[in-house]
Protein backbone atom coordinates (compact mmCIF):
# COMPACT_ATOMS: atom_id res chain seq x y z
CA UNK A 1 0.00 0.00 0.00
CA UNK A 2 1.43 3.51 -0.98
CA UNK A 3 0.56 6.18 1.77
CA UNK A 4 2.29 9.71 2.35
CA UNK A 5 3.79 10.34 5.87
CA UNK A 6 3.87 14.25 6.78
CA UNK A 7 5.02 15.54 9.88
CA UNK A 8 3.97 19.17 10.81
CA UNK A 9 5.31 22.38 8.23
CA UNK A 10 5.33 25.60 9.13
CA UNK A 11 6.84 28.92 7.07
CA UNK A 12 6.92 27.49 3.77
CA UNK A 13 9.38 29.32 1.58
CA UNK A 14 10.04 28.98 -2.09
CA UNK A 15 8.38 28.37 -5.50
CA UNK A 16 6.10 25.93 -6.70
CA UNK A 17 5.50 25.60 -10.79
CA UNK A 18 2.01 24.92 -11.42
CA UNK A 19 0.93 22.18 -13.81
CA UNK A 20 -0.89 22.51 -17.13
CA UNK A 21 -4.57 22.10 -15.88
CA UNK A 22 -5.78 18.88 -15.31
CA UNK A 23 -10.04 20.23 -16.20
CA UNK A 24 -8.52 21.58 -19.61
CA UNK A 25 -6.23 18.56 -20.80
CA UNK A 26 -8.37 15.63 -20.98
CA UNK A 27 -10.97 17.59 -22.48
CA UNK A 28 -8.35 18.77 -25.14
CA UNK A 29 -7.21 15.15 -25.27
CA UNK A 30 -11.16 14.35 -25.96
CA UNK A 31 -10.91 17.17 -28.86
CA UNK A 32 -8.40 15.67 -30.86
CA UNK A 33 -11.15 13.12 -31.95
CA UNK A 34 -12.98 15.47 -34.12
CA UNK A 35 -10.03 15.92 -36.21
CA UNK A 36 -8.08 13.24 -38.08
CA UNK A 37 -4.38 13.90 -37.62
CA UNK A 38 -1.32 14.83 -35.34
CA UNK A 39 -1.59 16.84 -32.64
CA UNK A 40 1.02 18.46 -29.95
CA UNK A 41 -0.28 19.99 -26.81
CA UNK A 42 1.98 21.19 -24.58
CA UNK A 43 2.42 21.90 -20.83
CA UNK A 44 0.59 18.38 -20.12
CA UNK A 45 0.78 17.55 -16.59
CA UNK A 46 2.16 14.18 -15.90
CA UNK A 47 -0.89 12.95 -13.84
CA UNK A 48 -2.46 9.39 -13.45
CA UNK A 49 -5.74 10.86 -15.40
CA UNK A 50 -3.88 11.98 -18.72
CA UNK A 51 -2.10 8.54 -19.05
CA UNK A 52 -5.43 6.96 -18.42
CA UNK A 53 -6.75 8.88 -21.02
CA UNK A 54 -4.17 8.29 -23.34
CA UNK A 55 -4.98 4.55 -22.88
CA UNK A 56 -8.63 5.22 -23.70
CA UNK A 57 -7.31 7.04 -26.98
CA UNK A 58 -5.21 4.30 -27.96
CA UNK A 59 -7.95 1.77 -27.37
CA UNK A 60 -9.76 4.15 -30.35
CA UNK A 61 -6.98 3.55 -32.68
CA UNK A 62 -5.32 6.73 -31.77
CA UNK A 63 -1.36 6.74 -31.29
CA UNK A 64 0.23 8.52 -28.97
CA UNK A 65 3.38 9.88 -26.79
CA UNK A 66 3.25 11.24 -24.12
CA UNK A 67 7.34 12.99 -23.12
CA UNK A 68 7.14 13.44 -19.52
CA UNK A 69 10.38 15.41 -19.51
CA UNK A 70 9.21 18.30 -21.66
CA UNK A 71 5.49 17.88 -21.12
CA UNK A 72 4.49 17.73 -24.22
CA UNK A 73 1.65 15.44 -25.76
CA UNK A 74 1.45 14.10 -29.41
CA UNK A 75 -1.96 12.13 -30.44
CA UNK A 76 -2.42 11.26 -34.29
CA UNK A 77 -5.87 10.43 -34.95
CA UNK A 78 -6.72 8.55 -38.17
CA UNK A 79 -10.26 8.87 -40.39
CA UNK A 80 -11.97 6.00 -38.53
CA UNK A 81 -11.62 4.97 -35.32
CA UNK A 82 -12.25 1.58 -33.15
CA UNK A 83 -15.45 1.68 -31.14
CA UNK A 84 -14.33 -0.25 -27.97
CA UNK A 85 -14.07 0.83 -24.97
CA UNK A 86 -12.56 -0.52 -21.54
CA UNK A 87 -14.85 0.28 -18.90
CA UNK A 88 -12.58 -0.10 -16.49
CA UNK A 89 -10.82 2.78 -17.75
CA UNK A 90 -13.42 5.10 -18.56
CA UNK A 91 -15.05 4.59 -15.28
CA UNK A 92 -12.15 5.69 -13.69
CA UNK A 93 -12.33 9.68 -14.17
CA UNK A 94 -15.24 11.88 -14.88
CA UNK A 95 -13.74 13.53 -17.43
CA UNK A 96 -14.61 11.03 -19.58
CA UNK A 97 -17.68 11.61 -20.54
CA UNK A 98 -16.44 14.66 -22.56
CA UNK A 99 -15.83 11.65 -25.01
CA UNK A 100 -19.42 11.42 -25.68
CA UNK A 101 -19.71 15.02 -27.97
CA UNK A 102 -16.32 14.30 -29.70
CA UNK A 103 -17.59 10.83 -30.48
CA UNK A 104 -20.67 11.94 -32.19
CA UNK A 105 -19.00 13.42 -35.28
CA UNK A 106 -17.95 9.62 -36.36
CA UNK A 107 -21.42 8.93 -37.22
CA UNK A 108 -20.91 5.38 -35.67
CA UNK A 109 -23.28 3.21 -33.47
CA UNK A 110 -21.16 3.04 -30.15
CA UNK A 111 -22.18 1.80 -26.29
CA UNK A 112 -19.99 4.10 -23.72
CA UNK A 113 -19.75 2.60 -20.20
CA UNK A 114 -21.04 5.50 -18.36
CA UNK A 115 -18.25 7.27 -16.07
CA UNK A 116 -16.33 7.08 -13.21
CA UNK A 117 -14.61 9.71 -10.84
CA UNK A 118 -14.43 10.67 -7.37
CA UNK A 119 -16.66 9.58 -4.71
CA UNK A 120 -18.85 12.39 -3.63
CA UNK A 121 -22.00 12.07 -4.62
CA UNK A 122 -24.82 11.55 -8.14
CA UNK A 123 -23.53 13.44 -10.72
CA UNK A 124 -25.92 12.75 -13.09
CA UNK A 125 -25.63 13.64 -16.80
CA UNK A 126 -29.14 14.80 -17.92
CA UNK A 127 -28.42 18.12 -18.83
CA UNK A 128 -25.15 16.49 -21.36
CA UNK A 129 -28.55 13.78 -22.72
CA UNK A 130 -31.00 16.71 -23.26
CA UNK A 131 -28.51 19.55 -24.79
CA UNK A 132 -27.22 16.67 -27.24
CA UNK A 133 -30.80 15.51 -27.84
CA UNK A 134 -32.00 18.92 -28.92
CA UNK A 135 -28.60 18.41 -31.88
CA UNK A 136 -30.62 15.64 -33.11
CA UNK A 137 -28.29 13.19 -31.77
CA UNK A 138 -30.33 10.68 -30.38
CA UNK A 139 -28.25 9.89 -27.10
CA UNK A 140 -29.89 7.64 -24.58
CA UNK A 141 -28.62 6.07 -20.74
CA UNK A 142 -30.13 2.48 -19.98
CA UNK A 143 -28.62 0.00 -16.98
CA UNK A 144 -25.44 2.01 -16.26
CA UNK A 145 -24.67 2.42 -20.66
CA UNK A 146 -24.98 5.31 -22.78
CA UNK A 147 -25.90 4.61 -26.49
CA UNK A 148 -26.01 6.33 -29.51
CA UNK A 149 -27.49 5.49 -33.06
CA UNK A 150 -26.72 8.09 -35.16
CA UNK A 151 -29.69 9.77 -36.90
CA UNK A 152 -29.48 10.15 -41.21
CA UNK A 153 -29.80 13.80 -41.05
CA UNK A 154 -26.35 13.57 -38.80
CA UNK A 155 -26.42 17.14 -36.18
CA UNK A 156 -28.39 20.23 -36.57
CA UNK A 157 -27.42 23.33 -35.03
CA UNK A 158 -29.77 24.97 -32.38
CA UNK A 159 -30.41 27.16 -29.89
CA UNK A 160 -30.02 25.56 -26.18
CA UNK A 161 -30.52 26.81 -23.03
CA UNK A 162 -28.46 24.68 -20.17
CA UNK A 163 -30.43 24.54 -16.66
CA UNK A 164 -27.28 25.04 -15.05
CA UNK A 165 -23.91 25.73 -16.18
CA UNK A 166 -22.34 22.69 -16.08
CA UNK A 167 -18.59 22.63 -17.05
CA UNK A 168 -18.96 19.45 -19.02
CA UNK A 169 -21.58 19.40 -20.35
CA UNK A 170 -21.09 23.15 -22.03
CA UNK A 171 -17.90 21.08 -23.20
CA UNK A 172 -19.68 18.37 -24.85
CA UNK A 173 -22.11 20.61 -26.69
CA UNK A 174 -19.33 22.36 -27.86
CA UNK A 175 -17.79 19.41 -29.45
CA UNK A 176 -20.74 18.01 -30.73
CA UNK A 177 -21.93 21.40 -32.35
CA UNK A 178 -18.63 21.97 -34.01
CA UNK A 179 -19.06 19.98 -36.94
CA UNK A 180 -22.97 20.10 -37.04
CA UNK A 181 -25.35 21.80 -39.74
CA UNK A 182 -26.18 25.43 -38.97
CA UNK A 183 -25.59 27.22 -35.81
CA UNK A 184 -25.69 26.49 -32.49
CA UNK A 185 -26.43 29.14 -29.37
CA UNK A 186 -25.22 27.87 -25.74
CA UNK A 187 -27.17 29.69 -23.29
CA UNK A 188 -26.48 29.69 -19.83
CA UNK A 189 -23.02 28.32 -20.77
CA UNK A 190 -20.15 27.36 -17.94
CA UNK A 191 -17.77 29.91 -18.11
CA UNK A 192 -14.80 28.54 -16.68
CA UNK A 193 -11.01 29.38 -17.95
CA UNK A 194 -10.88 25.72 -19.06
CA UNK A 195 -14.01 25.68 -21.15
CA UNK A 196 -12.28 28.66 -22.93
CA UNK A 197 -8.89 26.81 -23.34
CA UNK A 198 -10.87 23.97 -24.84
CA UNK A 199 -12.74 26.79 -27.29
CA UNK A 200 -9.40 28.66 -28.13
CA UNK A 201 -7.63 24.74 -29.04
CA UNK A 202 -11.21 24.57 -31.14
CA UNK A 203 -10.41 27.71 -32.92
CA UNK A 204 -7.09 26.85 -33.56
CA UNK A 205 -8.36 23.78 -36.15
CA UNK A 206 -10.46 25.93 -38.26
CA UNK A 207 -13.71 26.03 -35.65
CA UNK A 208 -16.00 29.25 -35.54
CA UNK A 209 -16.97 29.94 -31.63
CA UNK A 210 -17.88 33.16 -30.50
CA UNK A 211 -18.70 34.70 -27.17
CA UNK A 212 -15.47 33.10 -25.44
CA UNK A 213 -16.01 33.56 -22.04
CA UNK A 214 -19.25 34.40 -21.62
CA UNK A 215 -22.66 32.74 -20.74
CA UNK A 216 -23.55 33.00 -24.59
CA UNK A 217 -21.64 30.66 -27.27
CA UNK A 218 -22.54 30.65 -30.96
CA UNK A 219 -20.94 28.07 -32.65
CA UNK A 220 -21.11 28.36 -36.29
CA UNK A 221 -20.57 24.28 -38.23
CA UNK A 222 -17.78 23.80 -40.05
CA UNK A 223 -17.25 20.80 -42.50
CA UNK A 224 -14.50 19.85 -40.76
CA UNK A 225 -11.33 20.75 -38.94
CA UNK A 226 -7.53 20.69 -40.11
CA UNK A 227 -4.63 19.90 -37.21
CA UNK A 228 -2.82 23.39 -36.61
CA UNK A 229 0.92 22.90 -37.19
CA UNK A 230 1.85 25.36 -33.70
CA UNK A 231 1.64 23.43 -29.93
CA UNK A 232 -1.03 24.23 -27.86
CA UNK A 233 -0.06 25.25 -24.41
CA UNK A 234 -2.94 24.10 -21.65
CA UNK A 235 -3.23 26.92 -19.38
CA UNK A 236 -2.39 26.71 -15.62
CA UNK A 237 -3.85 24.52 -12.90
CA UNK A 238 -6.00 26.90 -10.65
CA UNK A 239 -6.91 24.33 -8.60
CA UNK A 240 -3.68 23.32 -7.59
CA UNK A 241 -2.55 26.88 -7.62
CA UNK A 242 -5.60 27.31 -4.63
CA UNK A 243 -4.27 24.36 -2.64
CA UNK A 244 -0.67 25.59 -2.63
CA UNK A 245 -2.56 29.10 -1.81
CA UNK A 246 -4.42 27.16 1.60
CA UNK A 247 -0.92 25.49 2.19
CA UNK A 248 0.48 28.44 2.83
CA UNK A 249 -2.55 30.04 4.23
CA UNK A 250 -2.17 27.16 6.92
CA UNK A 251 1.43 26.84 7.47
CA UNK A 252 2.40 30.26 7.46
CA UNK A 253 5.09 31.70 4.92
CA UNK A 254 6.40 33.13 1.29
CA UNK A 255 5.66 30.77 -1.65
CA UNK A 256 5.86 31.88 -5.63
CA UNK A 257 3.26 30.34 -7.72
CA UNK A 258 4.80 30.20 -11.28
CA UNK A 259 2.74 29.66 -14.23
CA UNK A 260 -1.22 31.05 -12.82
CA UNK A 261 -3.25 33.61 -13.77
CA UNK A 262 -4.72 35.74 -10.64
CA UNK A 263 -7.20 36.70 -12.96
CA UNK A 264 -8.69 32.83 -12.92
CA UNK A 265 -8.89 33.31 -9.26
CA UNK A 266 -10.68 36.57 -8.40
CA UNK A 267 -12.98 35.71 -5.98
CA UNK A 268 -10.99 33.15 -4.25
CA UNK A 269 -7.84 35.47 -3.83
CA UNK A 270 -10.41 38.32 -2.06
CA UNK A 271 -11.91 35.51 0.27
CA UNK A 272 -8.33 34.48 0.85
CA UNK A 273 -7.10 37.92 1.58
CA UNK A 274 -9.74 38.28 3.95
CA UNK A 275 -8.42 35.63 5.65
CA UNK A 276 -5.12 37.23 5.65
CA UNK A 277 -3.07 36.26 3.05
CA UNK A 278 -1.30 38.74 1.04
CA UNK A 279 -1.64 37.87 -2.39
CA UNK A 280 0.58 39.96 -5.01
CA UNK A 281 0.31 39.19 -8.94
CA UNK A 282 3.71 39.24 -11.04
CA UNK A 283 3.79 38.55 -14.65
CA UNK A 284 4.02 35.01 -15.00
CA UNK A 285 2.18 34.34 -11.34
CA UNK A 286 1.72 35.08 -7.90
CA UNK A 287 3.45 35.93 -4.73
CA UNK A 288 2.01 34.44 -1.72
CA UNK A 289 2.24 35.10 2.38
CA UNK A 290 1.32 34.51 5.49
CA UNK A 291 2.75 36.01 8.67
CA UNK A 292 0.20 34.96 11.20
CA UNK A 293 -2.57 32.75 11.89
CA UNK A 294 -5.62 32.75 9.75
CA UNK A 295 -8.74 34.78 10.27
CA UNK A 296 -12.00 33.03 9.54
CA UNK A 297 -14.26 34.10 6.81
CA UNK A 298 -17.46 32.83 5.18
CA UNK A 299 -17.98 31.54 1.72
CA UNK A 300 -20.30 29.51 -0.69
CA UNK A 301 -19.43 27.61 -3.34
CA UNK A 302 -20.83 28.98 -6.97
CA UNK A 303 -20.17 28.18 -10.63
CA UNK A 304 -17.34 30.27 -12.38
CA UNK A 305 -16.31 32.99 -11.27
CA UNK A 306 -17.66 32.05 -8.05
CA UNK A 307 -15.61 29.54 -5.58
CA UNK A 308 -15.30 26.45 -7.23
CA UNK A 309 -16.02 23.16 -5.39
CA UNK A 310 -12.77 21.79 -6.21
CA UNK A 311 -11.59 24.45 -4.02
CA UNK A 312 -13.49 24.00 -0.89
CA UNK A 313 -11.77 21.00 0.80
CA UNK A 314 -8.01 22.53 1.00
CA UNK A 315 -9.73 25.95 2.44
CA UNK A 316 -11.85 23.85 4.75
CA UNK A 317 -8.52 22.33 5.71
CA UNK A 318 -6.97 26.50 6.39
CA UNK A 319 -9.98 27.32 8.34
CA UNK A 320 -9.63 24.15 10.39
CA UNK A 321 -6.86 26.36 12.08
CA UNK A 322 -7.98 29.66 11.46
CA UNK A 323 -8.80 31.89 14.18
CA UNK A 324 -13.07 32.08 15.01
CA UNK A 325 -15.73 30.07 13.36
CA UNK A 326 -16.45 29.86 9.61
CA UNK A 327 -19.71 29.04 7.93
CA UNK A 328 -18.87 27.39 4.12
CA UNK A 329 -21.78 26.24 2.30
CA UNK A 330 -22.00 23.38 -0.68
CA UNK A 331 -24.05 24.11 -3.62
CA UNK A 332 -22.49 21.85 -6.73
CA UNK A 333 -22.24 19.03 -5.21
CA UNK A 334 -24.19 18.27 -2.07
CA UNK A 335 -22.51 14.82 -1.14
CA UNK A 336 -18.55 16.29 -0.89
CA UNK A 337 -18.27 16.35 2.39
CA UNK A 338 -16.45 12.40 3.04
CA UNK A 339 -13.61 14.24 3.95
CA UNK A 340 -14.80 15.73 6.36
CA UNK A 341 -14.53 12.46 9.28
CA UNK A 342 -10.95 12.67 8.54
CA UNK A 343 -10.15 15.88 9.68
CA UNK A 344 -12.68 14.91 12.47
CA UNK A 345 -10.12 12.09 13.80
CA UNK A 346 -7.15 14.86 13.36
CA UNK A 347 -9.17 16.98 16.08
CA UNK A 348 -10.73 19.43 13.72
CA UNK A 349 -13.83 21.01 15.08
CA UNK A 350 -16.47 20.77 12.33
CA UNK A 351 -20.35 20.54 12.57
CA UNK A 352 -22.16 19.66 9.26
CA UNK A 353 -25.86 20.93 8.63
CA UNK A 354 -27.17 19.43 5.00
CA UNK A 355 -24.58 21.31 2.85
CA UNK A 356 -23.61 23.56 5.60
CA UNK A 357 -20.12 23.23 7.54
CA UNK A 358 -19.72 25.16 10.50
CA UNK A 359 -15.51 25.39 11.40
CA UNK A 360 -13.87 26.12 14.73
CA UNK A 361 -10.73 26.60 13.82
CA UNK A 362 -7.76 25.06 16.36
CA UNK A 363 -4.86 26.15 17.07
CA UNK A 364 -2.59 22.96 15.79
CA UNK A 365 -4.47 19.69 14.89
CA UNK A 366 -3.20 16.23 15.72
CA UNK A 367 -2.07 13.56 13.79
CA UNK A 368 -3.92 10.69 12.87
CA UNK A 369 -3.97 7.81 9.88
CA UNK A 370 -6.71 9.26 7.57
CA UNK A 371 -7.90 8.11 4.13
CA UNK A 372 -8.02 10.26 0.62
CA UNK A 373 -11.38 9.06 -0.70
CA UNK A 374 -11.10 11.61 -3.52
CA UNK A 375 -7.97 13.93 -5.23
CA UNK A 376 -9.37 17.22 -3.81
CA UNK A 377 -10.04 15.33 -0.31
CA UNK A 378 -6.58 14.10 -0.34
CA UNK A 379 -4.80 17.74 -0.82
CA UNK A 380 -6.88 18.71 1.78
CA UNK A 381 -5.38 16.39 4.54
CA UNK A 382 -1.75 17.51 3.03
CA UNK A 383 -2.51 20.64 4.35
CA UNK A 384 -4.18 19.28 7.48
CA UNK A 385 -1.01 17.08 8.15
CA UNK A 386 1.19 19.75 7.91
CA UNK A 387 -1.17 21.84 10.72
CA UNK A 388 -0.63 19.05 12.50
CA UNK A 389 1.24 17.45 16.09
CA UNK A 390 2.95 14.79 15.04
CA UNK A 391 3.02 12.10 11.72
CA UNK A 392 0.13 12.25 9.76
CA UNK A 393 -0.22 8.53 7.48
CA UNK A 394 -2.95 9.25 4.33
CA UNK A 395 -3.42 6.32 2.73
CA UNK A 396 -4.87 5.60 -0.66
CA UNK A 397 -3.10 8.42 -2.45
CA UNK A 398 -3.61 7.15 -5.66
CA UNK A 399 -6.42 9.50 -5.93
CA UNK A 400 -4.09 12.02 -5.21
CA UNK A 401 -1.90 11.08 -7.94
CA UNK A 402 -4.87 11.24 -10.30
CA UNK A 403 -4.75 15.29 -10.09
CA UNK A 404 -1.81 16.54 -8.83
CA UNK A 405 1.77 16.33 -10.43
CA UNK A 406 5.07 15.56 -8.00
CA UNK A 407 2.49 16.84 -5.05
CA UNK A 408 5.29 15.62 -2.40
CA UNK A 409 8.33 16.35 -4.37
CA UNK A 410 6.78 20.34 -4.55
CA UNK A 411 5.91 20.38 -1.11
CA UNK A 412 9.13 18.90 0.13
CA UNK A 413 10.79 21.62 -1.92
CA UNK A 414 9.06 24.62 -0.16
CA UNK A 415 9.26 23.11 3.42
CA UNK A 416 6.83 20.58 3.47
CA UNK A 417 8.04 17.66 5.40
CA UNK A 418 6.52 14.76 3.41
CA UNK A 419 7.42 11.26 2.13
CA UNK A 420 5.99 8.95 -0.41
CA UNK A 421 6.26 5.55 1.28
CA UNK A 422 4.74 1.66 0.90
CA UNK A 423 3.63 0.40 3.51
CA UNK A 424 2.65 -3.48 3.43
Amino acid sequence: MEIFEINESFDLKGQVDIQGAKNSVLKLMAATLLCPGTHRIANCPNITDVLDMLKILKQLGIKGNFNRKSKVLEVSVPEQINFEFDSKLIEKMRASITLLGPLLAHKSEFDLPFPGGDDFGERPIDIHLRGLNELNAPVVLEKGTISYVPDKKGLIGKRIVLEYPSHTATDNLIMASVLAKGETIIENAAREPEVVDLCQFLISLGANIEGLGTSRLLVRGVESLTPSNKEHFVIGDRVEAATYMCAVGACGGNVYLHGIQYTYLDNLIYKLKSSGLEIIPTGDGLLVSMKHRPKAVNLSTLPYPGIATDYKPTLVAMLSVAQGTSMVSENIFIGRFRYIEELLKMGAEIMTDGHHLGITGKSRLKAATVVAYDIRAGACLIIAGMSAKGTTRIEKVDHILRGYENIGEKFSSIGGDIRFVRSS
